[in-house]
């Protein structure tokens, strides 16, 4: 459990990171100590819903499969909260301006819901490692295409 808290520490500090500096008007420090407005590039808005989304649905999905590995019988719920993470990462990217990250967020969302449906992918969470597996590499994989675009 210490290492699935650990990913997520570290998985959701990247995606702040990545949103960091991109809020619409945010002062910044300029020469003299005068401030300037930060611009936000056309994946910034969507991007920090990225982060959000990150934020609010990556803990639930690791206790669902953490909670699977201990009780095969809570399969459901497991692909649920990956149906729900899905769902999330396209609303985020559904509206941006920018079409890469909005086409981006389509691919990662398919693959996510995909998997979701997937009792064998399921099925073979069985272990703390497994679970590590699926909410690190896993999961960084499906976010591979957004987080080109948030980084």
């Amino acid at each position: 459990m210490r290492h699935v808290i650990a990913t997520l520490l570290a998985g959701g500090a990247l995606l702040t990171v990545s949103a960091c500096g991109t809020a619409p008007g945010a002062p910044g420090s300029g020469a003299g100590g005068a401030t300037a407005a930060v611009t936000t590039p056309p994946a910034g808005a969507a991007c920090e819903a990225l982060a959000q989304v990150y934020g609010t649905k990556m803990a639930p999905y690791a206790k669902a499969l953490t909670t699977l590995a201990t009780d095969p019988a809570t399969i459901a719920q497991a692909q649920q909260s990956l149906a729900a993470f899905a769902t999330a990462v396209q609303d985020a990217t559904d509206t941006s301006a920018d079409a890469g990250l909005k086409a981006a967020g389509k691919k990662a969302a398919e693959q996510m819901q995909k998997k979701s449906t997937d009792e064998k992918f399921f099925r073979a969470i069985k272990t703390p490692d497994d679970v590590n597996k699926a909410v690190g590499p896993t999961l960084s994989s499906w976010l591979a295409p957004v987080q080109q675009h948030c980084s």
